[in-house]
């Protein structure tokens, strides 16, 4: 009960991305609204995920390779998908990026040399059909459709790249390369400013002003560092791809929602059918691809 009541509150932070990116207000730059929300996690992944490990933070100086390309991958992915937000509705750049799940098929095809089966193609047939409903060459919101594309196909190559580094544990690397992201993201400070982030923000839908910084805070805290920090202690007791399974139904659903709550964002006819397509066939092609290796990376927080 409490991993599931856990699992419940991890993708409900998830889907909490767009909601605190869009309350900025556009008065912090997008680029350092990105170091903000990688920093953020990483200090506190590092003092928290000790204490929840029983393991003390040690450099790992036989794994900095990887844990670097990881934090370099983390990086990337999360900028593109946080600037993704700003030029789309949410319900949009969660469905989108949920194409990641065929990335990540095709990448272990070509580089892990996984074979693909009847149910593969039919699956990636549906996926297909629903990309077509949802348009995303149309509606005003083409640039911003196509990077969410784009980011499931980063967060894909990472997933990739941990699956043939057989990562399949959770520790404390993941504070070392979250550390390696907010470094990499560092100049952002410099090339764009620490932004305006004390100026008031305020949101008439649901009655909330508040300072743009704070809703950076929250993206960094809340919507990553809760949800890397649980993540880690679900998959001690939780299969990894259960709960990519359960992420990949839940996570989007509940973004499109707070998205209409909060902004009033009211998906296309086209993006709901599509995007109901699209994630029922990324939850049957994990399903299909994990059946035999549920110990398969699916997450980040497996690159120990």
């Amino acid at each position: 009960m409490r991993t599931i009541l856990l699992l419940l509150l991890i993708t409900f932070s998830e889907a909490t991305i767009g909601v605190f990116v869009k309350l900025t207000g556009g008065l912090i730059p997008i680029h350092t609204v990105n170091f903000y929300a990688i920093l953020t996690p990483a200090l506190f992944l590092m003092i928290l995920m000790p204490l929840a490990t029983g393991n003390p933070l040690r450099v790992p100086w036989k794994n900095l390779k990887n844990t670097a390309i990881i934090g370099m991958l983390i990086a990337t992915q999360i900028s593109v998908f946080n600037y993704a937000m700003t030029l789309v509705p949410i319900a949009n750049a969660v469905i989108f990026w949920s194409i990641a799940p065929f990335f990540t098929f095709i990448f272990s095809a070509l580089f892990l040399d996984e074979k693909a089966s009847w149910g593969h193609y039919l699956t990636f047939a549906v996926a297909i059909m629903g990309i077509v409903l949802a348009k995303p060459l149309e509606g005003g919101y083409m640039v911003g459709n196509l990077v969410a594309l784009a980011d499931g196909a980063i967060y894909a190559a990472m997933i990739t790249y941990m699956r043939h580094e057989g990562k399949s544990e959770t520790g404390n690397d993941i504070a070392w390369s979250m550390l390696v992201a907010a470094i990499v993201l560092s100049p952002a400070l410099v090339i764009f400013g620490p932004g305006d982030v004390m100026a008031m923000t305020v949101n008439e839908r649901i009655g909330i002003a508040a300072p743009a910084g704070l809703w950076a805070l929250m993206l960094g805290l809340v919507s990553t560092g809760f949800a890397y920090f649980g993540i880690s202690l679900v998959l001690k007791t939780l299969n990894a791809n259960v709960y990519s399974l359960v992420d990949i139904i839940v996570s989007p659903v509940i973004a499109a929602t707070l998205g209409f709550l909060v902004f009033g964002e009211v998906p296309a006819t086209g993006m709901i059918y599509g995007g109901a397509l699209l994630l029922t066939a990324g939850f049957v092609l994990t399903r299909l691809t994990t059946r035999d290796d549920p110990n398969l990376a699916a997450h980040p927080c497996q690159c120990t």
